[in-house]
């Protein structure tokens, strides 16, 4: 079964979310988390911060990355790890593959003619409203 990540990248006052544009297919136009495949021999946390990094040059010193909960499709035969992580200080994002962009948490992140996922967008920003303060207890920014 194949592995996939979605990273759920709060800026570091966590009132906004790294998100992206996507330009390829499946969800072409509509916004996304970033993310990729997990390698053969890679642990989903090894692919998440790797996958983080190419994708927007965060790097592992710039955030905590905590799992906060997973989705099997067992007809597609993969699997989902979701990751959410709070930007410790300011950075500079940039990506090749996906246009990115920083959108504030007032959406409908259930609208599905703007976010990939079936709903699933909104319902990871909802499980992680409802658990902000145990998923983030130990994250403190610094300038």
């Amino acid at each position: 079964m194949q592995g996939y990540n979605v990273l759920m990248i709060y800026n570091k006052d966590r009132d906004q979310l790294l998100m992206c544009k996507r330009v390829k297919n499946p969800y072409i136009g509509l916004s996304n988390f970033v993310g990729g495949k997990i390698e053969t021999g890679e642990n989903g946390m090894e692919a998440a911060y790797r996958e983080l990094f190419e994708e927007t040059s965060i790097s592992k010193e710039d955030i905590n990355l905590h799992h906060v909960m997973d989705f099997t499709y067992y007809l597609q035969h993969c699997y989902v790890e979701v990751y959410a992580g709070q930007l410790k200080h300011d950075v500079m994002i940039s990506g090749e593959e996906n246009e990115l962009y920083w959108s504030d948490l007032n959406q409908d992140f259930f609208d599905m003619s703007l976010y990939a996922g079936e709903g699933n967008i909104g319902h990871m920003i909802e499980q992680v409203n409802m658990y902000k303060e145990l998923i983030f207890k130990d994250e403190t920014c610094t300038s």
